[in-house]
């Protein structure tokens, strides 16, 4: 399965990085590395994450990869989107990557 990242989704984790480097470059680059790990991951089973109740959509679901962070994600025929990397302690409210 090909996977793609959003705009969304890239500025995410650079905004990640730029956060947590701030404080502990190699705990920021072990995050980057982790994110990248679980999308590969779900990438072999897309099924994997839940649905989110908010969204009510099939094809886009987001799994926890971290304790304060997840991955959003939409499901194409043969091609997985990441669409956001979501901090847990922000509110979401499921437009933050729909012009993607």
């Amino acid at each position: 399965m090909r996977i793609i990242w959003s705009p969304t989704a890239k500025n995410r984790l650079i905004e990640i990085l730029d956060y947590i480097s701030q404080d502990n470059a190699e705990a920021a680059i072990d995050l980057i590395d982790t994110i990248e790990e679980s999308v590969s991951k779900i990438a072999q089973n897309p099924m994997i994450g839940r649905i989110i109740p908010e969204l009510q959509s099939e094809h886009i679901r987001e799994i926890v990869i971290h304790q304060n962070y997840g991955i959003i994600y939409e499901i194409k025929e043969c091609t997985l989107e990441v669409l956001t990397v979501r901090h847990f302690r922000k509110s979401f409210s499921g437009t933050e990557f729909k012009d993607n």
